[in-house]
């Protein structure tokens, strides 16, 4: 009887990866580094173990981003570096160098002239869905209105509703997370985190029958907490939502009527 053929030391496929996105506007890494200590210091390691992707295509194009400074900046709070995009020619040449994958950026929209400078902070960080050649378990892109978990999820994992609602009817544990480019509903206690319109949609809602989240998102827009300042809200209905304030749009978080 013949033998079966042994597998290939390994296998390439494709897959997706959710990683955050860090957007420069500005190439220094102690620039990078005081924006990122201003930003993420008051929740030391919540992002423990996130990959980032490094987006440089905010900066002038004769930027020269100091990418091993960046990369050490990112690793200070517990966020990895694997790879950039919107770099020019030379500059991700450098960062190949380095050992950083450089992928595609996004198509970016024309601005029209402004009358006035505007001023953009040194640091964006968001959530970003990046394709990379290691699977995660995520929902398949099937075509239906919403994705329906009804078992508990534990801390460290992980459900994304591709292209779709998401539905949690059991609870969703500190440490866990739950991911919808649509709207999220949560039927149980949300003491985990909850990331809606994870492919920009900003339309895209959070509700939740027992709020005691650790990180809400909206179309990469978070806000962490804390709950003995937020007590109003603590294990009662809510619901999340963007909202424009002072040009420019933040996470409203609102007890929800339930009569």
């Amino acid at each position: 009887m013949a033998r079966k053929p042994a597998p290939p030391a390994v296998e390439l496929k494709s897959a997706t990866l959710e990683a955050m996105r860090a957007l420069l506007h500005a190439a220094d890494a102690s620039s990078v580094a005081a924006a990122l200590d201003a930003r993420l210091g008051a929740t030391p390691g919540f992002f423990s173990g996130e990959p980032v992707v490094i987006d440089a295509s905010a900066l002038p194009p004769d930027a020269a981003p100091d990418w091993a400074g960046i990369r050490n900046a990112l690793a200070r709070h517990a966020l990895t570096a694997v790879a950039v995009q919107g770099a020019d020619d030379a500059a991700a040449e450098a960062a190949r160098a380095l050992g950083f994958a450089v992928v595609a950026g996004d198509a970016q929209p024309d601005r029209a002239p402004v009358s006035e400078p505007v001023v953009e902070p040194v640091l964006e960080v968001e959530t970003v869905i990046a394709e990379a050649p290691e699977p995660v378990v995520a929902p398949p892109a099937a075509a239906r209105r919403a994705e329906i978990i009804d078992k508990p999820l534990r801390s460290g994992q992980r459900v994304y509703a591709r292209g779709c609602d998401l539905i949690v009817l059991a609870m969703v544990s500190a440490g866990a997370e739950v991911i919808a480019d649509g709207n999220i509903h949560i039927y149980a206690p949300l003491r985990g985190r909850a990331l809606a319109g994870a492919s920009g949609d900003v339309q895209a809602r959070i509700f939740t029958t027992c709020f005691e989240a650790e990180l809400v998102s909206i179309a990469g827009v978070y806000r962490t907490f804390e709950h003995t300042a937020h007590s109003e809200l603590l294990r009662k209905p809510a619901h999340v939502r963007l909202q424009e304030h002072e040009d420019k749009q933040v996470l409203d978080v609102a007890a929800l009527a339930t009569t």
